[in-house]
């Protein structure tokens, strides 16, 4: 059931009007929530959680989030550097021993590394590492474990593979969150998805948040679809995680989650307050600006990035006053806006890739309507 508090009406019009565009644009289905000071002030479904059936969006439904997941991943490795289990500047080789001689793509060839990968720089983005799940190393271990690719023994083969630029130097997109859950791995003990639910998951009453989904949680999944640009028809891909789910042991960090609407509140709701499952004092860190130089320069390489720094792991605050909020977005459309100034937070649920909204900008001003709505 949609809700705005009373009083709040019309500062949400225009955030409740975006989120109607988008099902007008094409996407099946998509639920919003809004809290300020701890309270909701907004819930907002629309469309279908499965268009074949016309089965209207309940608010019950779960999601892959993609990478969403990576504030969860970072979120584990930063408990564990709260507890002193390694400092963000300690390269990544003394816990995982095969990045210690690692080697880099150039345009003269494959060259060895001059720099060792630091554990910051996988929260960063700057590690050197690209988002080709298809590598020869990966493919490898699929093979050799039927299927399974634990996600330590996975990881352990992609130190085989050159990186694309010298530890440090640039930015890019990448598995870099994935190597950081096996890093958790190793630093805890634990498989990562234990680890999560040990420390993340049921501390927070995080019940149906998973990093590997049972068939029981599995039906409960929206349906999830592909946007044809040249057709604008939908296609049904099925619930499963696409690409990034490499075996059925693998838990990828990066993109790996299956959650619903009200789990993900509890944790964004946990990281604005602070001194729950993180130190306040660790959350202003991660979501403050760690680049500068080239690696700004690579990040920022989109006109919406411009506005946002990158901390550790989630887009940062940077030059606009207005624009507070911290977090990231998946690839089938989940979005998640943390304002600890402004005491708010955003989550917002779709299953649809290829988004038809032409703007990407819309999507991540989604924390800026919500901003204007608890402003009144």
């Amino acid at each position: 059931m949609n809700y705005v508090k009373s009083g709040y009406e019309e500062g949400f019009k225009d955030l409740i009007s975006v989120l109607n565009k988008f099902i007008e644009l094409g996407v099946p289905g998509n639920d919003c929530a809004v809290y300020h000071k701890g309270e909701l002030v907004l819930r907002h479904m629309a469309g279908y959680s499965s268009l074949e059936n016309k089965t209207p969006i309940n608010g019950k439904e779960m999601y892959n989030v993609y990478s969403c997941s990576k504030p969860l991943t970072c979120t584990a490795a930063l408990q564990l550097w709260e507890r002193g289990a390694f400092d963000l500047d300690e390269p990544l080789y003394r816990y995982m021993p095969e990045f210690k001689e690692m080697t880099v793509q150039t345009d003269g060839g494959i060259e060895k590394a001059e720099n060792h990968i630091t554990i910051r720089q996988l929260f960063t983005m700057s590690a050197g590492f690209d988002y080709d799940v298809q590598r020869e190393s990966i493919k490898r271990v699929y093979m050799q474990t039927d299927g399974k690719c634990p996600t330590r023994k996975t990881i352990e083969a992609l130190a085989n593979e050159p990186l694309i630029f010298e530890p440090g130097t640039s930015w890019q997109y990448s598995l870099c969150h994935d190597v950081l859950a096996a890093f958790v791995e190793v630093v805890s003990g634990k498989k990562f998805g234990d680890y999560v639910r040990d420390n993340i998951f049921n501390p927070l009453g995080m019940t149906r948040s998973t990093f590997s989904c049972s068939e029981e949680r599995f039906a409960e999944l929206a349906d999830q679809y592909i946007l044809d640009d040249n057709t604008k028809e939908h296609f049904n891909c099925g619930k499963h995680i696409r690409n990034y789910k490499l075996g059925s042991e693998y838990e990828s960090g990066g993109a790996g989650c299956v959650t619903c609407l009200d789990d993900y509140v509890k944790f964004l709701e946990a990281l604005r307050i602070g001194d729950i499952i993180l130190k306040s004092e660790t959350i202003d860190m991660m979501s403050t600006n760690q680049i500068d130089g080239d690696v700004l320069r690579a990040y920022q390489d989109q006109p919406i990035r411009v506005k946002y720094g990158y901390g550790l792991g989630v887009r940062a605050p940077y030059t606009d006053d207005a624009l507070q909020d911290f977090g990231w977005g998946g690839a089938a459309g989940s979005y998640l806006a943390v304002d600890r100034k402004n005491d708010f937070t955003l989550f917002y649920a779709q299953h649809l890739f290829g988004s038809p909204v032409p703007d990407i900008e819309q999507k991540w001003s989604l924390g800026s309507y919500a901003r204007k709505g608890i402003m009144k």
